[in-house]
């Protein structure tokens, strides 16, 4: 969900930047039906993403990304740990969102490192052990069509905002 709505939103701002996705099982699953049917909901044509197939992170991809973004903490903390020098530009999605409301959007001129820099600046690993209604996005998976629409509507939000704050 949150490949998709990232790449639609950055594109809408004109953004060129390349959004993937990955997790921390084993991939090759499919897209989830009801996943495409929350994407839908929110007003992606069916098929969102024809021949996607989940993929399991890895080290190499983490190394080049500009920004990590996990949607618990727990994503975070593997990433870290699996790659600590990703740790500056590893954030939750709601963390990095009211972290970056909290320092402000990114001015002009400004780096993406070096406002993620700003906004971290006095962020703690500690921080993210445990989980958090403040930090996470609830994961759907064995649920209701109506918590992956739930789902979708937030990450959806959350990504306009986070748009908004890093590419102004």
């Amino acid at each position: 969900m949150a490949q998709v709505i990232l790449t639609r939103r950055l594109a809408a701002r004109g953004v060129g930047m390349e959004v993937g996705s990955a997790g921390l099982l084993p991939g090759g699953a499919p897209l989830p039906v009801e996943t495409e049917d929350a994407l839908a909901a929110l007003g992606f044509t069916p098929p969102v993403l024809p021949a996607f197939v989940s993929a399991q992170v890895s080290p190499e991809a983490l190394a080049v990304a500009e920004l990590v973004l996990g949607m618990t903490r727990e994503h975070v903390r593997e990433v870290a740990v699996a790659v600590p020098q990703v740790w500056d530009r590893s954030f939750t999605l709601k963390e990095l969102v009211r972290r970056g409301t909290e320092a402000g959007g990114r001015t002009d001129g400004e780096a993406l490192a070096a406002w993620l820099a700003r906004v971290g600046v006095e962020r703690t690993r500690t921080e993210l052990l445990g989980s958090s209604p403040d930090d996470d996005v609830v994961d759907p998976i064995g649920g209701r069509p109506a918590d992956f629409v739930r789902t979708a509507k937030e990450i959806d939000e959350l990504c306009g905002e986070l748009v908004a704050l890093a590419w102004p």
